[in-house]
């Protein structure tokens, strides 16, 4: 097939002129069939997702390592619980052994379990100097603390009090995963609006340098005031060049905050706005996090466990009764038979008379620990008392500031364009223009960050409160 139609296109099957489009066609056929796909596949990898704060929050109480250590942190508590839980049962092993040797002690002994002890063995010479005898001993044997003056239950306690302990310090992680994923993604919106900001600045300052280029080539104002315009565009490029290099840090920061690859490419669902929350009440804001903080509840639950630990430390002091018990069995041969068994149990009594005050030292230690976690939550709560004001201040400032920064755009935008007008009728200088771009630029930046500020000191306010969760609503506006 393929000879048959080079020898038609070379035989003049087709003319050139019509050979060649034909051909060319073929060809950017193929290379567009092969273009194709991979010009979608780079597209949609490009392509940034949309995100919404709620799912952030959501996606980084999922991959945040931070959360999977407190994870990780509870599940040993738990397993802590187990273990304590398993001194209160009966214990139970199987051994198996295999030994030989002439020693005469151990010879007797073993005839005499295999129940194979006979009358020629009571000869001096075969009690003195035995033979080498082998023994294969299977042995069942069980331990059973009765009463360790209740020392176990305090461990058991104690146990779950920390259990307890590592639930709030998971609950109170979670919610300072929320809140630096509410700060960084507050974040990306204020960079973004930075970089619109910086974009109009420098349309501005080049719209002001062409006013002084016409004004300069007309005659009516002299070099200087064309220079300085162009050093305030030069000034305006490399404020617009942070701007988008702090825009890149900030999705990083975001998609590190999410628990996601810092390469992940996520475009947020909404832009940087104002939203009304409830206004808070400083003294209920206090109670709230008086109650409900899990770094607090934390520590008394460490507290708790740490009497538990007193407890125990007294228990030593008091006896303690154990039961024992065991079956063994004893052969010739690995296999069964030919060999006897025997059964031993009985219950046991301690009580320590002089252990040379390690007692005394243990009990002295942890009445000290105990001390201290009591003087850690006087700290913690004086502490949190002055966190939630400290956030609540920010919140009342960061509002009075944003409703100022609000009414100072608009002025500022008057006072610009009636610049402009005066400085295209010489009646004003460049600097005077330059002067009410700058008011004009930072107007717009102040109430960007007044609306971060106001949002992020909102959620820094529930935090120390500790109410913020993902159906907060500074999450949820």
């Amino acid at each position: 097939m393929k000879r048959r139609l080079f020898h038609y296109f070379s035989r003049g099957g087709l003319s050139l002129e019509l050979r060649r489009p034909f051909f060319r066609a073929i060809r950017l056929g193929i290379l567009g069939l092969l273009s194709f796909p991979v010009c979608a596949v780079s597209q949609q990898a490009t392509e940034p997702l949309p995100l919404s704060l709620q799912h952030a929050v959501t996606v980084a109480l999922e991959k945040n390592p931070a959360r999977k250590m407190a994870l990780a942190d509870t599940r040993v508590a738990s397993a802590d619980v187990r273990e304590a839980q398993s001194v209160l049962m009966p214990h139970l092993n199987f051994s198996e052994t295999a030994t030989r040797g002439d020693d005469p002690v151990y010879v007797f002994g073993s005839k005499l379990r295999q129940q194979r002890f006979s009358t020629a063995d009571f000869a001096l010479n075969q009690l003195n100097t035995p033979l080498p005898f082998g023994n294969f001993s299977t042995r069942f044997a069980g331990t059973w603390n009765l009463f360790d003056s209740f020392a176990s239950w305090h461990g058991m306690s104690r146990a779950r009090q920390m259990n307890e302990a590592a639930a709030h310090q998971l609950e109170r992680a979670d919610q300072e995963i929320v809140f630096r994923v509410v700060d960084a993604y507050y974040g990306v919106l204020l960079a973004s609006k930075q970089l619109d900001v910086a974009e109009q600045a420098t349309k501005t300052a080049q719209s002001i340098m062409d006013r002084s280029q016409v004004r300069f080539d007309s005659g009516l104002v002299v070099e200087s005031d064309l220079l300085t315009a162009k050093v305030r565009k030069a000034s305006r490029q490399q404020e617009l060049i942070r701007a988008r290099n702090n825009l890149d840090l900030a999705r990083a920061q975001l998609s590190t905050a999410m628990g996601v690859s810092v390469d992940s490419v996520f475009q947020p669902a909404e832009a940087l706005a104002e939203h009304a929350l409830p206004l808070p009440v400083l003294q209920e804001m206090e109670k709230e996090a008086l109650a409900n903080r899990p770094d607090l509840k934390r520590l008394l639950s460490q507290e708790a466990a740490q009497q538990q630990s007193v407890a125990m430390a007294k228990s030593s002091f008091g006896p303690r009764v154990n039961a024992f018990a065991g079956w063994e069995m004893d052969n010739p041969t690995f296999v069964a038979g030919g060999g006897g068994n025997n059964w031993l149990g009985g219950v046991e009594l301690q009580f320590d008379i002089f252990e040379g005050g390690a007692k005394q030292a243990e009990l002295s230690r942890q009445r000290a620990l105990a001390d201290r976690v009591g003087a850690m939550k006087q700290a913690a709560t004086d502490a949190i008392r002055l966190e939630v004001r400290r956030a609540y201040y920010d919140v009342d400032a960061s509002r009075q500031q944003l409703e100022v920064a609000r009414a100072a755009i608009a002025q500022a935008q008057e006072s610009l364009r009636i610049n402009q007008d005066r400085y295209d009728g010489g009646l004003t200088t460049i600097t005077d223009l330059l002067g009410a771009e700058e008011a004009a630029r930072r107007s717009q930046t102040d109430y960007w960050e007044a609306v971060y500020r106001f949002h992020t000191s909102y959620a820094n306010l529930e935090l120390a409160s500790g109410t913020l969760n993902p159906q907060s609503p500074v999450v949820t506006p």
